[in-house]
């Protein structure tokens, strides 16, 4: 920057670019410093209390909110490809760092990772966002539902249960998440349906998701929301038919 001093003479002054500022009311995010997240975690963990958190308070909250303008931007990314995308704000969109000790009291206080769901439409399959200090990931679908939703998910498949498959088949698909998520089966047939049904192997499933896996390396990548869009847009068949599935 140019400014004019005493005498008349001109001085060059290097300004220091600020990481996040606020402008009309607007705050204009860089770039996401997924190191300092990495960071926050790394101290977390080592310090996983309540006493610890409360003096690196300010802290915390400087990484919650660049982590929730990041989601801004994703929201934003993420509805321009999809028409079907339900607007998500990255405040609504954030979960909690604190563990819920009353139904899991041997768990530490706070969890070591930020985590999200964005498309977050009701009743619907989710779209998770996870951050977290060994592992971050991408994940898609119906966790565990309730009776009624994994009867209607269930009775999809048994209707046209070959268009699911094609969608979990694909090759492009596979590459990218593997299999289904491995979690809870039945052993035998669920109610209703024959131990011979063709689609048998899917439906004894009681959650329907998808995950992919990213080294933390991967994520500090300039590369990194390209990523997330790419994963975003190869589950989104799988989870518009889960969708439609439960709204049937």
């Amino acid at each position: 920057m140019l400014v004019c001093g005493k005498n008349h003479r001109i001085y060059l002054i290097k300004c220091r670019p600020e990481r996040s500022r606020r402008e009309r009311g607007h705050r204009i995010q860089l770039q996401m410093n997924f190191k300092n997240l990495f960071r926050f975690l790394h101290e977390l963990n080592r310090n996983n209390s309540k006493e610890w958190m409360d003096t690196h308070r300010k802290w915390y909250k400087e990484v919650r909110n660049d982590y929730i303008f990041w989601l801004d931007e994703m929201n934003v990314k993420l509805a321009a490809l999809d028409n079907e995308y339900y607007d998500t704000p990255g405040k609504k969109a954030i979960a909690r760092i604190n563990n819920n000790l009353m139904f899991h009291p041997q768990k530490p206080v706070y969890k070591n990772h930020f985590g999200a769901v964005l498309d977050k439409a009701p009743n619907s399959a989710d779209f998770y966002i996870e951050i977290g200090l060994h592992e971050s990931m991408l994940a898609g679908g119906v966790w565990r539902p309730d009776a009624k939703t994994l009867r209607s998910i269930r009775d999809a498949i048994d209707y046209d249960g070959e268009e699911f498959k094609k969608v979990i088949t694909k090759k492009s698909f596979v590459k990218t998440f593997g299999s289904l998520y491995e979690d809870e089966k039945l052993k035998t047939a669920p109610k209703g349906f024959p131990r011979d049904h063709p689609h048998i192997d899917v439906l004894r499933n009681k959650t329907f998701a998808v995950i992919h896996r990213f080294k933390n390396e991967e994520v500090l990548q300039n590369d990194f929301d390209k990523k997330v869009i790419q994963v975003y847009q190869e589950m989104l068949l799988f989870r518009r038919y889960l969708n439609q599935a439960v709204t049937v």
